[in-house]
């Protein structure tokens, strides 16, 4: 378990791919239910991450679609679509709020009194367009008062994109140019947790703290679609123990 500043109350936690009965290249612990994995495997390992980290309730989880929609839970039952998002925010207790990924960036917030939350998937597109900033929107709390953990994903040795992909960062806020090295003609290295870090200060935000596991280099111990496109998916959970 990561070391983070969350008040007694919040719970958290951020899975691996150990522990789990998926099958090669799934193996073992994956958590996505659209990577073509068996479905009794997958059920059966998110059942097993939430006994392991006793979570008060299963976990709502996403249709993620790299965008910067933000749900507030619990869902309307009555909406079909309703967990079609990238972010959830809540200020119940007992809702378990999460989010998948495997290279993209899993962000966890709370205030400082322990009374909001939220998990947030954030691909460079999502974060690009302000999926941060959506979900900060949701809290009642000052942005001086919230908390930050920003999780594994691809880390900036790793992380090649175009031109236009930097163009994009730096055109929605320019200090992201210090976040582009060049690597080869109309290639850079982005540093997607530098790029999160600075969209959280700039909105207030002063408690960050960046776990800073690349999840290429570590695709033992975490998914990485990029080294392997077919792969699953690990998750980063946050809640408000009842």
């Amino acid at each position: 378990m990561f070391a983070w500043s969350a008040p007694d109350n919040v719970g958290f936690a951020i899975s691996t791919r150990d522990g789990g009965v998926s099958l090669p290249p799934f193996d073992s612990l994956n958590l996505g239910d659209h990577v073509d994995d068996s479905p009794e495997a997958v059920a059966e390992n998110r059942r097993r991450v939430q006994s392991r980290f006793a979570m008060p309730s299963q976990p709502v989880w996403l249709e993620q679609v790299h965008g910067t929609d933000v749900v507030s839970l619990p869902l309307n039952p009555l909406d079909a679509h309703a967990n079609r998002a990238d972010a959830s925010y809540t200020n119940v207790p007992g809702q378990v709020c999460v989010v998948m990924t495997a290279d993209c960036l899993p962000i966890l917030l709370c205030d400082r009194q322990g009374t909001e939350i939220a998990a947030v998937h954030a691909g460079w597109r999502g974060l690009c367009n302000g999926i941060i900033e959506a979900a900060l929107s949701r809290f009642q709390s000052f942005a001086a008062d919230i908390h930050a953990l920003i999780g594994p994903a691809i880390g900036p040795t790793a992380f090649e994109v175009g031109s236009e992909v930097r163009q994009a960062f730096v055109v929605a806020h320019k200090a992201a140019d210090k976040a582009f090295i060049p690597a080869s003609p109309g290639k850079y290295l982005g540093n997607l947790e530098m790029l999160a870090h600075q969209r959280l200060i700039a909105a207030g935000v002063k408690q960050i703290h960046c776990t800073s596991e690349c999840t290429y280099s570590l695709s033992e111990k975490y998914f990485s679609y990029r080294k392997t496109s077919k792969t699953g998916r690990f998750a980063s959970f946050i809640w408000l123990k009842n």
